[in-house]
Formats: structure tokens, sequence, C-alpha cells
């Protein structure tokens, strides 16, 4: 990822409608689900979603599928997994020892954090 793709999805998420938006869908996973659906749900009128998809949509954070007569969107989960292994890949450069203790404080799965540095005398083992 490059400094100025992540500018852009940060801008993106800048409103709040926006992020409200990216979270309920990342709840709904691979399901996604139609414009009408994400209105209801956030109590927001159907007309003023429009602007922010494709807004979302120009940065690569939803994708979106026709379904009928409905677009159906989902969160592009790897596209924001991406993002965070971008602002935290040179983390503790040279101390991994000071990254696994910051991993061990935080309350997300490892799975979804980025793979520590293999430092060079994990690299000769």
């Amino acid at each position: 990822m490059k400094n100025q793709e992540a500018t852009a999805i940060f801008e993106s998420l800048s409103s709040g409608v926006r992020l409200d938006i990216y979270r309920l869908l990342v709840k709904k996973g691979t399901q996604g689900l139609v414009a009408g659906e994400i209105a209801t749900a956030l109590d927001l009128p159907p007309t003023n979603l429009s602007f922010h998809f494709r807004a979302m949509t120009q940065v690569g954070l939803l994708t979106v599928a026709p379904e009928g007569r409905f677009q159906r969107y989902r969160a592009n989960i790897p596209l924001m997994l991406d993002l965070i292994a971008y602002l935290t890949e040179e983390c503790c450069i040279g101390h991994p020892e000071a990254c696994a203790e910051l991993r061990a404080a935080s309350p997300c799965s490892d799975a979804l954090l980025p793979p520590l540095p293999v430092t060079q005398s994990q690299d000769r083992q």
C-alpha cells in the first residue's frame, strides 16, 4: 500500500456516516447488505446514501454487486487489513520483543494482527 492510498481511505472514513456504514458491513461479512437495508439499520434517508457509497467504492472500501434491481454492498475487509499492516509494518523495528508486548496488550485476535518481524537470531534457527 502506498501513502496516497492510505490517505484516501482515511479521508473516506472521516465521515461519521461512512464509518457507520463500513462498521455495519464488517459485521455482515461476506453477506453484505443492500442499500435499503443499510438505510434502515442506520436510520438514514436512502437518498443520502448514494453519495457516501460512491466515495467509499472509489477508494475500494466497499465492493458492490448488482442483485436484480438492487445493489449489494460489502466491506472490503482485505483492504482494511492491508491498511492496518501498512500502518504497523515497521513497528518496533530492531526491537521485536517490544512489539510482542504491545500485541499482548491488544484486544485484537492474533489472526488480525500483522506478523511480527523476524529477527536475525530467529532467522538463523
